[in-house]
Order: C-alpha cells, then sequence, then structure tokens
C-alpha cells in the first residue's frame, strides 16, 4: 500500500497540503505523481491519511482514497502505518510517500517497490548530485537551511547517515571538480518503504535524541538497527526537495515557469 501521509499542523508551512503550486495543490500533484507511477500494477493501493476532514475531503474530490489518523502521530511513517493497520487484511508493505514532496524522480516510486519485493526491511532513493546541483542546493540552504536532505552511503547502498546539512564534508573539492562530473553528495527523495514488520519497530521505538535534532524520522531507524537500503535514480525534470516553507514553493514555481509542469493530469 502506498501512503500519503497529509499533516495539517505543519510549523513552517500551516495547511500544507492545501497550499496551491502553480494552481494546483501540493496534496493534489502528490497524488497525480503516485497515481502515474503505480499505474498497471495490480493490487497496489492508494490513500491520503490525514487529521484533517478538509484535506480528506480535499483527497476524495480529486479521486483518492482518504483516512482519518489521530492529531497525536507525530511521523509521517506513524500515520502510514495507522492507516495500513485500519484496513481488515494489512500489506506486506507499506510505502510512505511524503505529501510534501510531489516532483518524484520518474521511477523511484517503482524502485522502492522493487527493493522491497527484493528483500529490503526498509528503502528509499537517492539522486546523485552534479556539482552545478550541488552549488544550487548549497545556495538554497542559506534562505532555507531545514530545507533538502543529504545522505552517505556506503557502496553497497546501505544509508550511513542523513543530515538536513551537506554530507559529506568534502576536501580538495577543486581537485575532485575537474576529475568527474558527479559530486559525492546524494540526496534524499522523500520517499520510504517498508516491511511491515520493521514499520512496526519503527512506531514502537519513541523519537531519538538524534532524530529531534535533526528532524529527520530515517535516523530512528539506523539507531534502531534497522539496515536502509538506498536506491539510485535519475534526477526529475527539475531538482525539488520538499515543500517546507515560501520560500521552496515560489522556486517551484519558477521553476514550472521555466521548464514546464512535470505534473500528470490526474
Amino acid at each position: 500500500m502506498v501512503v500519503i501521509p497529509a499533516r495539517a499542523g505543519s510549523t513552517r508551512l500551516p495547511r500544507k497540503p492545501l497550499r496551491l503550486i502553480a494552481g494546483r495543490t501540493l496534496l493534489h500533484r502528490t497524488i497525480a505523481m503516485a497515481r502515474a507511477a503505480i499505474a498497471g500494477r495490480p493490487g497496489v493501493a492508494l490513500m491520503v491519511a490525514t487529521d484533517d476532514p478538509a484535506i480528506a475531503a480535499h483527497a476524495q474530490a480529486v479521486g483518492c482514497d482518504a483516512v482519518l489518523t489521530d492529531s497525536a502521530i507525530a511521523t509521517g511513517s506513524g500515520r502510514a502505518l495507522a492507516a495500513a493497520l485500519a484496513l481488515p487484511s494489512p500489506p506486506r508493505f507499506v510505502v510512505n510517500l511524503q505529501g510534501d514532496s510531489p516532483f518524484q524522480p520518474e521511477g523511484a516510486l517503482r524502485a522502492v517497490i522493487a527493493a522491497l519485493e527484493g528483500g529490503a526491511e526498509v528503502a528509499t532513493p537517492v539522486i546523485a548530485l552534479d556539482w552545478a546541483t550541488l552549488d544550487a542546493l548549497r545556495d538554497h540552504k542559506t534562505r532555507s537551511p531545514f530545507s533538502g536532505t543529504t545522505c552517505a552511503r556506503a557502496p553497497d547502498g546501505r544509508a550511513l547517515w542523513f543530515s538536513k546539512t551537506i554530507i559529506p564534508a568534502i576536501r580538495n573539492e577543486d581537485a575532485l571538480r575537474a576529475a568527474q562530473p558527479l559530486s559525492p553528495v546524494w540526496r534524499h527523495v522523500g520517499l520510504y518503504g517498508y516491511a511491515l514488520d520493521a514499520l512496526r519497530r519503527f512506531e514502537a521505538c519513541a523519537p531519538t535524541a538524534l532524530e529531534n535534532l535533526e528532524g529527520l524520522e530515517q535516523l530512528r531507524l539506523l539507531e534502531l538497527g534497522i539496515p536502509v537500503m538506498t536506491v539510485a535514480v535519475h534526477p526529475p525534470r527539475f531538482d525539488s526537495s520538499g515543500i517546507d516553507t515560501e520560500a521552496d514553493i515560489a522556486r517551484v514555481e519558477q521553476l514550472i515557469a521555466d521548464h514546464g509542469d512535470p505534473t500528470p493530469p490526474l
């Protein structure tokens, strides 16, 4: 099951799922992207999980099932688990497709599902940043320092760490730029797939100190010793991390104006 958590109470961007981006709501865009990604996959359900009746009604108005979940649930993955357990028969796998990341790379959702079917306990996509994109991310973080997440990963794809800062630090960067087109920085895409048991273990544990400091729930998995497999995917039509601030909305609207709208029609 693919679940889109859509909480009303964002502190930086209140009622974020209903905010308009170039004429379509953030939630509408995420639903459209998810529906296109799972088209032709029998047995994959799509649902919005929210704590707000207006958000649920909006999801249903654009043709997506929705369930109301407890407003006390602190994380998107916890909300996804609540939605999964509300079903008469819980699914083997649950994908948490964050509602504030509608401009996913093509194939990311399918790649995560494939990794779960291949035996991963948790899977999430990452994008290798070229130098120009890394420069743009650095510039963006001067205005929105907690927008956008990077990942350090082992050669086999296991995630070693995630951070709102740009990791790793790069010594002798000029020489590295001259030697290769891609930087060593991977940007994390806001999409997580879980085997149901791994998601239950995650939600049964209280948030950890490092998770709270970074504001990144996936750090709890690493601290619990649950391996997170990253899957490398191609960049989307234009590079965009999650929508967290007014500056993010303005930036994405400018990208749409410059490069066209990547959101498929419903």
